[in-house]
């Protein structure tokens, strides 16, 4: 029996919400990403646990929590992806003897580190001078004319349509790669692809088309908790790369439009890929595995802020969708309620490859998932970010998807929501007299958690900042060999 293979479609800065299957945004639309969710499993309560790009890539390429990757955040005490881990995604793969290949984002340290893969083709935006986009741009693209004349920063709100050929834009560009390189493959090796969309994340900027599809229509208002009006800073949101401030009706608009294009723009590149490999290669496509998912959300205005790196449920909850074979049998669950976590994607395409998951792995396969429920599952994801944009932003959390627990280390704020009743945030209980046992559960899943780390931030059986400088796992400068290692 032939083994199966794997494509991975990662976007970059994708909310949990945009996806059309979800159910909660009533003017996305997303086809593709529809057709896969209806011919596999989509998991509702799916997390990203350090919710900025460089964190959550290096926990779904080894498969391991946060502390044990070593990196707990972009900023303070920080570093890049760790280069040298003993156990990674593409290279289990690779050393089964799977044809490796990444197209787009990466995000490693130095940019062409191989994290395991055997061949890669980059677009690191603005990051990579020399990227194989950027080369391709050049040689294809009208005289003079660059990847960044369209004028929107690389963290922006701002957006606005694609300044040149819709050919020529990154996502256009990536999935063109993918389908050639499906299209030259070794045909006697099963293979593993990482299509890799830098986008949404801004600058947002979809063709024309797909800008304007959203912008002549309303799009939803954001969410505006009862405790955001902390981030209500008009001298902050003037700012071009602004995190937080209250922007004008019409700034939200023009963002979601630019952003849900990018979406649309996407989802139309993955409606794309399975129409020709559908059409064009039917026995590699229905021995194919498609996963897809995001490294992260967008806040998109949501309680006034911006991009990344938050608790809240624009930032950390994420699209989440496998869909198997059609010559697999026995995936019958449609929709998953259990809370799982980009960790979880490692152990499950190495579980429905056949092979040995290594000890290092903390995610668990979603396999039996897809099938049934699980009695047996996780409570919870615990999540965090250290300092980025401001030391108040801070945070550590834990959710199951329905209730959610958040502390700020630096200013000692809590927060509890109850993401059944209320999913946007808007009403903090920490103080609601009749939440109290609930909180007190939750802010003791916390503290287990901190104190299994053994860092110091634990006292009184509660959570505790202990110091000033920043939470540093000891796995940032020495990689984590086996399970044994705490």
């Amino acid at each position: 029996m032939k083994k199966p293979n794997f494509i991975l479609i990662m976007a970059d800065q994708m909310r949990g919400d945009c996806v059309e299957a979800d159910g909660t945004n009533n003017v996305i639309q997303t086809p593709g990403l529809n057709h896969l969710a209806s011919n596999g499993a989509r998991f509702n309560h799916a997390y990203s646990a350090v919710p900025s790009c460089l964190p959550a890539r290096a926990i779904l390429m080894t498969g391991q929590n946060q502390w044990h990757t070593g990196v707990l955040g972009m900023g303070k005490g920080q570093g890049h992806i760790p280069n040298d881990f003993p156990h990674t995604l593409a290279g289990e793969l690779t050393k089964n003897g799977y044809r490796t290949h990444l197209v787009g984002k990466g995000h490693f340290h130095p940019y062409r580190t191989s994290m395991g893969f055997e061949s890669s083709e980059l677009d690191e935006s603005s990051r990579l001078p020399d990227s194989e986009h950027r080369r391709w741009f050049a040689e294809h693209a009208p005289e003079s004319v660059s990847p960044d004349d369209h004028g929107v920063g690389f963290n922006s709100w701002q957006a606005r349509p694609w300044h040149t050929d819709e050919r020529l834009h990154p996502t256009a560009w990536t999935m063109m790669r993918s389908l050639e390189f499906l299209k030259s493959r070794d045909t006697e090796r099963p293979f593993f692809l990482n299509i890799s969309f830098a986008r949404p994340h801004s600058p947002y900027v979809p063709p024309e088309h797909y800008f304007n599809y959203y912008f002549n229509q309303e799009t939803p208002a954001p969410f505006v908790g009862d405790w955001a009006s902390v981030h209500d800073v008009p001298e902050d949101a003037a700012n071009l790369n602004a995190w937080h401030g209250k922007m004008t009706p019409m700034q939200i608009h023009r963002a979601r439009a630019g952003y849900y294009g990018e979406i649309s723009f996407i989802d139309q590149q993955i409606s794309r890929l399975i129409h020709l490999m559908a059409r064009c290669d039917w026995e590699t496509f229905e021995n194919t595995w498609f996963i897809f998912t995001s490294d992260h959300g967008d806040m998109q205005g949501d309680h006034n802020l911006w991009r990344k790196t938050y608790a809240y449920e624009g930032s950390t909850r994420i699209p989440f969708i496998i869909c198997p074979p059609k010559s697999s049998e026995g995936f019958k669950r449609r929709i998953a309620d259990e809370v799982v976590e980009l960790r979880d994607i490692m152990p499950t395409m190495l579980d429905a490859a056949g092979i040995s998951i290594p000890e290092t792995v903390d995610g668990k396969s979603l396999i039996p998932l897809m099938k049934g429920p699980a009695d047996d599952w996780r409570k919870y994801i615990h999540g965090e970010h250290c300092a980025c944009y401001s030391d108040t932003n801070e945070m550590h959390f834990v959710t199951d998807g329905r209730k959610k627990y958040v502390w700020f280390p630096r200013t000692g704020e809590k927060q509890f929501f109850n993401l059944e009743t209320d999913p946007g945030e808007c009403r903090n209980l920490i103080n609601e007299k009749a939440s109290q046992n609930e909180v007190a559960q939750w802010e003791n899943y916390l503290v287990k958690e901190l104190s299994d780390r053994n860092c110091g931030w634990v006292k009184d059986g509660k959570p505790f900042c202990s110091s000033d400088e920043p939470l540093v796992s000891p796995y940032k400068n020495i990689r984590r060999q086996s399970a044994s290692q705490k």
